[in-house]
């Protein structure tokens, strides 16, 4: 018997079940819930990099709350805004990346703690920070990710 409904009767453990089973389903979806596609992308980095010197040059491995804490803004990602690219960096940290063009790109790394440390190329404009992670994308990081792709009108 599920423990998430108030109803005892099998009506409502139906539907109990039911909802269940189609939130299951939504999060399979790319329009629902993280794109499976990155999830794979981060069940890589994690095969790859949670073993001591994964690269070759003493980098530490990525830490489980790390991952836990890149899985979870992953959810949260807003609709509408482009797929990151994911990796791992030499201190331990899950990387998002977004990446337009050599000098449109925004790059930040989840830590163990929670924190969002990003970093920015816009054209001209460089912007970086730390933003902590409380479960909602960052509106900041969304703003960033949407000025990465906006389409630069060229100068006469």
């Amino acid at each position: 018997m599920s423990t998430n409904t108030a109803g005892f009767s099998p009506t409502a453990q139906f539907i109990d079940s039911y909802r269940h089973r189609e939130q299951f389903r939504w999060r399979e979806t790319d329009s629902f819930g993280v794109d499976h596609f990155l999830l794979e992308d981060l069940y890589d980095v994690w095969e790859e990099c949670r073993v001591p010197n994964w690269d070759g040059h003493q980098a530490v491995p990525v830490s489980r709350d790390s991952l836990r804490h890149t899985y979870q803004l992953l959810e949260v990602l807003p609709s509408g805004l482009p797929t990151p690219s994911l990796c791992a960096e030499p201190c331990g940290e899950v990387t998002l990346e977004w990446y337009a063009s050599p000098r449109r790109l925004l790059s930040v790394s989840v830590s163990a703690d929670g924190e969002l440390h990003y970093a920015a190329l816009l054209g001209r404009k460089r912007q970086y920070g730390t933003e902590v992670f409380q479960g909602e994308f960052p509106a900041t990081l969304a703003q960033i990710v949407r000025e990465v792709f906006r389409q630069e009108v060229p100068r006469r």
